[in-house]
């Protein structure tokens, strides 16, 4: 099985190039191995989508509170970069946000585990070890600590 979780992995992020993965402000290129902390939290959101609009906030007071050595989160938009910049006018966020301009978005939604392309989704997971938390829909405070604490349980982070 864990053979099998890195050979997905490896496919996963030969698909998805630097850049098709850019900070939306910056427009440079980044990829989630460069993500720092021990659990990774990847946020994949749309300004269209209600919930993810609904969650951004939440998320953010989340994020200021946990050890940033500890904890990573990044909001990824697959969205035009202009609605990207008027939307967090409006609503502003304490964690970076990239930008996805590829040109197949479910694709892309798919190597990270969203099967059915929906947004927002969640993936909460740590570098070398192959056990991950997905949260399809809106998330809480609750739930991404809830997630988190389960990958750092079952990848022994302590």
């Amino acid at each position: 099985m864990k053979k099998l979780m890195m050979l997905l992995a490896a496919v996963c992020a030969a698909q998805v190039s630097a850049a098709d993965l850019q900070d939306w402000k910056s427009s440079k290129p980044q990829n989630f191995q460069a993500l720092p902390g021990q659990v990774k939290v990847v946020n994949i959101w749309a300004t269209w989508c209600a919930p993810c609009r609904k969650e951004m906030p939440a998320m953010s007071a989340w994020y200021q509170k946990q050890d940033k050595k500890k904890v990573s989160l990044v909001g990824v938009a697959i969205d035009k970069r202009e609605s990207i910049g008027q939307f967090l006018q409006k609503t502003p966020v304490a964690y970076p946000i990239w930008h996805y301009s590829g040109n197949d978005s479910r694709a892309f939604m798919k190597t990270l585990g969203n099967q059915f392309g929906g947004v927002p989704y969640t993936v909460v997971y740590a570098d070398k070890c192959d056990k991950r938390q997905d949260i399809a829909g809106e998330v809480n405070a609750a739930k991404l600590d809830a997630a988190v604490k389960a990958v750092r349980a079952q990848c022994k982070l302590g």
